[in-house]
């Protein structure tokens, strides 16, 4: 798998590193106990900082989408992709009954949020 990073995006590097190696999972080019570069080894290709990869490796491993073993390295998790699949459902709902509900009370129309919500997925 390899990790691209853009400098033309205002999404930081931690995101951008997370949101494809999530992406790699869930479309099954990385399977569970597939292993990952380690941390060091990561910011050196990318040439990046440790501390952020180590960032986006906690997120992904709180997330429940990779595990570490001390001495063994990081792997993907062994969860069952369909209950990933879920709890990222049930995190876009949570957010999207946020965004309904700012703009229910600000006036803001179910068109001009659809528009917006179009926007920002095709954005990626």
């Amino acid at each position: 798998m390899q990790i691209l990073i853009s400098n033309h995006t205002t999404k930081p590097i931690y995101e951008q590193i997370t949101s494809q190696i999530k992406h790699a999972i869930m479309n099954g080019e990385l399977k569970s106990g597939d292993p990952l570069p380690s941390m060091r080894a990561l910011a050196k290709d990318l040439h990046i900082s440790v501390i952020t990869t180590q960032k986006a490796y906690e997120d992904l491993q709180r997330d429940g989408f990779i595990e570490s073993a001390a001495g063994r390295g990081t792997f993907v998790s062994s969860q069952n992709k369909e209950f990933i699949r879920e709890e990222q459902l049930r995190l876009a709902e949570a957010k999207l009954q946020e965004a309904a509900e700012i703009g229910r009370l600000n006036g803001i129309s179910l068109e001009t949020l659809t528009k917006l919500l179009t926007m920002f997925y095709d954005e990626g």
